[in-house]
């Protein structure tokens, strides 16, 4: 079964905890402190295996965890980094966000990387916060939370050229004959279910890889038939052969053929029509198939340049190939996505992910208080509550990053409640 469009959750590491220890085996005030950092979590890596030709391993496995680092040590001693976690995928994989749609990462060449989702970083241990007031602190940092997204894994075809048309026209017989590709090919519709690849070589030396891809009808866009599964392997194409049956034996008017599957790739995807398209009208050695050549020439008019072949034959299929290699010589790449170049600042989450607001304030519908935000919920997280020191540590940088005051600003008095991810605390003025 070919795969190409799957939904998986990935989680990066989540960092160790730093450790509250001290030089002496009985605490003692001014022994020093001696508890190690935690080491960061792993990352979930995206790496492209040339190898693989379809997503269909996703289907089985849809959840992956990285190893988190290891807790500090007494001594001094700092826990290890947990290794990455590298998933293999296919060339021609897209990765983006199930929430928002956003591309993450483009993976096209062998051996290409893409962090998907960051481990956290390793808490600090109590021997970072000694100061010569406090030089044996009780206070440690719990690991950072590892990221954590829904991801959508699309597989989109890595061809220079993609042959296009209605079901039955021969894509899969062009494609056996001018390359050692060997897709399935049989006299009903819908033979080829899954993109078939094939190398090509001109006499002249020069060579390309061809898609076919299956038949398209009218509302493939919008997911008619086989059309939403595979238009997406016609992006990366960069010249489109549209074969079109100049036999009619379906029924079909050939010019009504070509205008129709020309109005899905537009429907799909407006650029489509950016890239060069050849017009070949195949099945030239059936009856009626000259007469409704003349008449969809007519039709199309001189700007568009046809090319009479017949596959089964091989008749007429030398030209066809040196067009596409002559086109593809003065055809650029299309771009597909734009991909942000990555932050600097180590608390943005993704790629394509800005830092938001360190906190935002809202009220629940039994009055309490509840704050919200990236910033605060993984200071929340990193934070030991256990131990006194830390949670005066925490009160302090909530005034720092004036919690306190906007509570105020809303309204929020003594005794109020103020509610942040699963806990709640006691607003003291």
């Amino acid at each position: 079964m070919f795969v190409d469009h799957v939904k998986i959750y990935v989680k990066g590491g989540d960092g160790g905890d730093g450790m509250v220890a001290f030089r002496r085996e009985k605490y003692v005030p001014n022994g020093g402190p001696a508890g190690g950092d935690g080491g960061n979590g792993g990352n979930i890596v995206f790496q492209v295996e040339e190898g693989l030709r379809t997503l269909m391993d996703f289907r089985y496995k849809r959840h992956f965890k990285a190893e988190r680092g290891e807790h500090g040590m007494s001594k001094g001693m700092h826990g290890k980094n947990a290794e990455d976690l590298v998933v293999k995928v296919p060339p021609g994989t897209v990765v983006k966000n199930e929430e928002t749609g956003t591309v993450i990462a483009d993976l096209v060449e062998h051996g290409q990387t893409a962090v998907i989702a960051r481990g956290g970083r390793g808490g600090r241990g109590n021997t970072r916060f000694s100061t010569p007031a406090n030089p044996a602190p009780e206070i440690a940092e719990k690991g950072e939370p590892g990221q954590e997204i829904n991801v959508i894994l699309e597989l989109k075809v890595l061809a220079d050229v993609g042959l296009v048309g209605f079901p039955s026209v021969g894509k899969s017989t062009i494609l056996s004959v001018v390359s050692a590709a060997k897709p399935k090919i049989g006299a009903y519709h819908f033979t080829t279910i899954v993109p078939n690849l094939g190398m090509v070589e001109t006499d002249d030396g020069r060579s390309f890889a061809m898609a076919d891809l299956p038949g398209l009808i009218e509302g493939a866009h919008q997911g008619v038939g086989l059309g939403m599964q595979f238009l997406r392997h016609i992006e990366r194409t960069r010249v489109i052969v549209h074969v079109v049956d100049m036999s009619g034996m379906e029924g079909r008017d050939p010019y009504e053929d070509y205008v129709t599957i020309n109005e899905e790739l537009k429907q799909y995807n407006l650029r489509l029509m950016e890239r060069p398209q050849i017009v070949v009208a195949n099945k030239m050695d059936l009856p009626d198939a000259e007469e409704n050549l003349q008449e969809f020439k007519k039709k199309v008019g001189d700007s568009v340049k046809v090319f009479p072949i017949s596959a089964v034959s091989r008749q007429g299929l030398k030209p066809v190939l040196y067009e596409i290699a002559d086109l593809l010589e003065v055809t650029p790449e299309f771009t597909l996505h734009e991909i942000e170049e990555e932050e600097s600042d180590a608390t943005v989450l993704y790629k394509h992910e800005k830092k938001g607001d360190d906190f935002e304030i809202t009220r629940d519908d039994d009055g309490a208080y509840v704050i919200s935000g990236y910033s605060i919920e993984r200071l929340f997280k990193m934070t030991d509550f256990s131990r006194e020191d830390g949670i005066r540590r925490f009160a302090r940088q909530l005034r720092a990053m004036g919690v306190d005051d906007a509570l105020r600003a809303r309204g929020a008095q003594d005794g109020d409640t103020v509610r942040l991810l699963e806990f709640e605390f006691e607003f003291v003025d």
